[in-house]
């Protein structure tokens, strides 16, 4: 198995140990179709998560959100979030950040889809001041980083976080600014 293929069957196999019903994988054409309302490829990481593991439904605390179907959806908040933040007097949401986690208190952890590596973003709201690149923030240099840290219980959003010494917390996102203008 390739790094890839390997890393997404580790988390198939945590996501079932952890998660009571995990909803059924989106199939090739569903992804195709978000792709296509996006206007943008997801990460290859990324779409075997959805494709091959589940639509959502498992990872750190709160869950992955289903890619597509009723309800809230990467989909669906991508597109409210991009929505609100063209009307609002500070934007703050950049193309191609894909809403993948929702941590509560209008917290998102996305992936910088543009990104080589599918950065793994934290957008923290009450961090906006007279900015929206203030809200962004650096979880993981890369998707498979952090799933690797959810795999291994080493995540910042741990209760006991603030205890260890080896948990990387979330660093400013230098690119914010040029991609909230972009």
């Amino acid at each position: 198995m390739t790094a890839p293929e390997d890393l997404v069957h580790r988390v198939a196999a945590k996501a079932r140990a952890t998660s009571t019903t995990l909803p059924p994988a989106a199939s090739a054409e569903e992804v195709a179709s978000a792709e296509a309302v996006l206007g943008f490829p997801l990460p290859p990481l990324l779409a075997s998560l959805y494709r091959e593991v589940a639509n959502g439904g498992y990872g750190p605390d709160y869950q992955l959100l289903p890619l597509v179907g009723a309800g809230r959806t990467v989909l669906s908040e991508y597109q409210s979030e991009r929505s609100a933040s063209a009307k609002d007097e500070t934007p703050y949401w950049p193309a191609g950040v894909l809403p993948i986690l929702d941590w509560g208190c209008a917290m998102y952890a996305a992936v910088d889809c543009r990104s080589e590596t599918a950065t793994v973003l934290l957008f923290e709201p009450n961090a906006i001041d007279e900015d929206g690149a203030t809200a962004w923030f650096v979880d993981a240099e890369s998707l498979a980083g952090w799933l690797e840290t959810w795999l291994t219980g080493t995540g910042w959003y741990r209760e006991d976080a603030h205890e260890l010494d080896d948990v990387a917390q979330p660093t400013p996102w230098r690119h914010a600014a040029a991609r909230i203008a972009g």
